[in-house]
């Protein structure tokens, strides 16, 4: 499993995020998880699981539709919350080395993550880290919709993982679906680097240095790498 992505990574890391919205460079990152995935003795495993809560900015607060949405509420940050400093003290730990970063919509994780490190970490962590979006994969395999509950389905994983609007929950998720587009498809190293976008909506926010960008069409025609 993964064969063609170690033969070139000695880590694999899987994550996700929970924000206050959806402006990377004014809302925050409230929960941040990650999976690291790594061969031992030929297979995959994970070898180690990250969850945490982060702590808001002074005046800062959940909005109700975010707390909805989640279950995460101002008080939960203020009380469990880590500090953002540590949070990216832990993250520069988690994709040290050659280490392949990948997300479901990656682009929006990557942001954010971007952010956070601008503000209380070192974005230099990310630089020269190559980049998976496993929701690229998605839309070049099957027809709209594209969330990762419509992968959870299209797979037969409904009842096996949650798409909970947990970060935790979504990025074990994500492994699982990452393990059944590998047995559908070989190729998920092509899309190492390679991101699709909506054509009718354009790329959201600046778009990451060392990605390139496709449109990308609601209904798969030919891989991107194709294009």
């Amino acid at each position: 499993m993964f064969a063609s992505l170690f033969e070139h990574y000695d880590r694999l890391v899987l994550f996700d995020t929970e924000t206050t919205g959806l402006t990377y460079s004014r809302d925050e990152i409230i929960e941040f998880a990650a999976v690291v995935v790594e061969a031992a003795d030929g297979e995959p495993k994970i070898t180690r699981e990250y969850d945490e809560l982060v702590a808001l900015s002074p005046g800062g607060f959940v909005p109700p539709k975010i707390q909805q949405l989640t279950g995460i509420s101002t008080q939960d940050l203020r009380e469990r919350g880590l500090s953002k400093t540590r949070v990216c003290r832990d993250i520069a730990e988690l994709i040290a080395g050659n280490t392949l970063l990948l997300a479901y919509n990656a682009h929006f994780d990557l942001s954010f993550l971007f952010y956070l490190l601008l503000r209380s970490g070192d974005p230099a962590i990310l630089k020269g880290k190559d980049k998976l979006d496993l929701l690229t994969v998605f839309r070049d395999r099957h027809s709209y919709p594209h969330r990762l509950c419509s992968a959870i389905e299209a797979y037969g994983l409904s009842g096996k993982v949650v798409n909970s609007h947990r970060a935790v929950d979504d990025v074990l998720a994500t492994v699982a679906v990452m393990e059944e587009m590998e047995k559908e498809k070989d190729d998920l190293l092509r899309y190492v680097n390679l991101f699709g976008y909506n054509p009718k909506y354009g790329i959201e926010g600046k778009p990451i240095g060392s990605v390139t960008y496709k449109a990308q069409p609601y209904d798969p025609v030919k891989p991107l790498y194709e294009t």
